[in-house]
């Protein structure tokens, strides 16, 4: 392998800003009482529609929903409370490596197995297919939720980060990639991001009209990770109930507040912190359509590794201009790949330049923003693209800080924390 501790940084020299904590607020709605939301409305839905005696598929996918596994719990109880018989599949086309095994993995840490739930956990690849869109496009579905007596569909409702549409990432697309597994998910994707504005609606509601959909319950959180909404929809209207939902998750996402970006740093990077691994609705940076993405305006962007339950795929890595080598090391090229040629966009499984260290490699991006005349240069730290409210920005934001109604000094700059080997601890998490 190519030795990067042999590397001669251009600009190593380059002197770096004190850092600043900041905290950015936003609004915060939250669900007080998650367990008496879902069982008050899994027993107003029973009044009208009974669930005894039905075997129930509960829908759970790769995303790292806040308390998920609470919800899950709570939802798979209410159904059984009613005299339903739930079971929990894996709902995700080809994360997990594509393999049932891979998935059932990826729910277990996240906390949902059989034992913690109460209830089955059937993972398998097999689907069947259903219906057919009119262009004559095979409509999959996971075989135990097809032959099942109804199927709850489970999903986040929030902005997608390859297209823009009325309905983006939630609960239809759930219904068309998660429970279409691999074989699902690699043919819609085989038309195209372009068509997915149109593409998953469309087939959500084929499918709603085949398939034995009991409800769905649509997840939506604010800027701080948390439940802002679990609200229980209909299948009757669940496309344009959606639709709405989706205006209301845009108005709460987080975003970093600075006018501009010379180098936004991320700790990491994930599929459970989004399918593009960091947020281009954050950092304005799409492997497709990319110009319906408007974020404050960064001129390089360092990730400096993944997180621990993206298991090795580092999709979106290649919207980087810098990383490291200790990043690359983390990658699992199986799941990384399988998920790249499955959506169909080779452009986020690209590696950027991987340097020796996270000095070194912050140090380089830094570098190459200066001009002519240095200046002093504006750096933003996050964790992650979902832990938003707590960052780290350089002194030439002091001011802009300080002026912003929306920002608040936390403490006084401070230099780099870096050890021995020129790494940094992660920044942490908000709670």
């Amino acid at each position: 392998m190519f030795n990067v501790e042999r590397v001669r940084l251009a600009g190593a020299d380059v002197p770096l800003p004190r850092m600043l904590p900041v905290e950015q607020r936003f609004a915060a709605p939250t669900v007080d009482d998650l367990e008496g939301t879902i069982r008050a409305q899994v027993a107003e839905h029973a009044r009208t529609h009974p669930l005894g005696g039905k075997r129930i598929a509960v829908t759970v996918g790769s995303r790292g929903i806040a308390r998920l596994d609470r919800i899950v719990i709570a939802l798979i109880g209410a159904l059984a409370e009613h005299g339903a018989k739930p079971f929990v599949i894996p709902a995700m086309g080809s994360h997990g490596g594509g393999t049932a095994d891979g998935q059932r993995q990826v729910l277990a840490e996240y906390g949902v197995t059989e034992e913690t739930v109460g209830a089955p956990v059937i993972a398998s690849m097999e689907t069947v297919v259903v219906t057919e869109l009119p262009d004559g496009t095979p409509v999959h579905c996971d075989a135990e939720a097809a032959h099942a007596d109804g199927i709850v569909v489970l999903g986040r409702v929030k902005p997608h980060t390859d297209f823009r549409g009325s309905h983006e990432s939630g609960l239809a697309k759930m219904i068309a990639i998660g429970l279409g597994k691999h074989e699902g998910a690699a043919t819609l994707h085989r038309h195209g991001f372009e068509r997915f504005d149109s593409l998953i609606p469309e087939t959500a509601a084929v499918a709603l009209e085949v398939l034995p959909f009991e409800f769905g319950l649509a997840v939506v959180e604010n800027a701080y990770e948390d439940l802002a909404r679990l609200e229980l929809v209909p299948t009757e209207g669940m496309l344009e109930r959606e639709a709405e939902l989706l205006a209301e998750a845009k108005s709460l996402m987080p975003k970093l507040l600075m006018s501009d970006i010379d180098v936004l740093i991320v700790d990491e990077i994930g599929k459970d912190i989004s399918g593009a691994g960091m947020d281009p609705n954050i950092t304005g940076r799409a492997p497709v359509n990319s110009d319906k993405f408007h974020a404050t305006p960064i001129k390089r962007i360092v990730v400096l590794g993944l997180t621990e339950h993206t298991n090795g795929n580092a999709c979106g890595l290649g919207l980087a201009d810098f990383t490291t080598q200790g990043c690359v090391d983390q990658i699992e090229f199986g799941s990384f790949y399988t998920n790249t040629l499955t959506s169909g966009v080779p452009d986020g499984a690209r590696i950027p330049m991987a340097l020796g260290s996270d000095h070194d490699a912050i140090t380089a991006a830094v570098a190459l923003t200066q001009g002519p005349r240095p200046r002093p240069p504006k750096v933003v730290r996050v964790r992650n693209t979902l832990s938003m409210p707590r960052v780290e920005v350089s002194e030439a934001y002091t001011q802009e800080v300080a002026e912003h109604p929306d920002m608040t000094a936390l403490g006084e700059p401070r230099p780099w924390e870096f050890d021995d080997t020129g790494r940094l601890p992660k920044l942490p998490p908000v709670h």
